[in-house]
């Protein structure tokens, strides 16, 4: 099967060594950890809506959405592509570009709203693309996929595909019954273009 040549490379410390495990096709680094999807600064895309504030210097803020060519239009300066940064990138890039029109050198850029596409497969009801504009787990992901196909899933073994900055693919296998049972309540966010494959159970019969 797909999934037989996955072997576990590190467990996430303080975590259930059944939880959660990750394997890449490339030379792997330290693992994430189970945080990793909530707290780490995820970069800006077409389609965000974005408010960008300028401390002392209030006639440059603006709150505006990413055009399709990945640009907003900003007093003075123009048009700025701005996919591909993070918030707190492209804030010290503004404090760059205005250095001369800026009362107080600081520059808040937000992200105020979001949407972006995960993919669910496997055995689950409603396999497809997920859209959410707000943080999502694997387990809502999944919900969202109308839940687990009870007579094949196999829930321990639920796995993330992702796409890194590198461009090397990593795979993170999550074991979703100890979550769904409460012995788990640590939640794995997903990142834009996330692939869930929920493989099914392995049976002799």
């Amino acid at each position: 099967m797909f999934f037989s040549g996955m072997g576990m490379l590190m467990v996430l410390t303080g975590c259930n060594p059944s939880v959660l495990s990750t394997t890449t096709g490339a030379v792997p680094g330290p693992a994430p950890t189970a945080l990793a999807g909530q707290s780490e600064e995820l970069t800006i895309r077409e389609g965000d809506t974005l408010k960008v504030s300028f401390p002392g210097t209030q006639n440059l803020d603006t709150t505006q959405q990413v055009r399709r060519d990945g640009r907003i239009t900003l007093l003075i300066i123009g048009e700025l592509k701005v996919v591909g940064f993070k918030p707190s990138e492209l804030e010290k890039e503004l404090v760059k570009l205005y250095s001369s029109q800026l009362v107080s050198k600081e520059v808040s850029v937000a992200v105020e709203s979001s949407s972006f596409a995960v993919y669910v497969t496997g055995s689950v009801l409603r396999p497809g693309k997920i859209v959410s504009d707000r943080p999502i787990s694997v387990l809502e992901a999944i919900m969202e996929a109308g839940g687990f196909d009870n007579a094949k899933a196999d829930m321990k073994a639920v796995v993330v595909i992702r796409q890194g900055e590198d461009g090397r693919t990593k795979n993170y296998t999550l074991n979703l019954k100890l979550v769904i049972e409460g012995k788990e309540n640590e939640p794995f966010y997903l990142k834009p273009s996330d692939i869930v494959v929920v493989p099914e159970r392995f049976s002799w019969f």
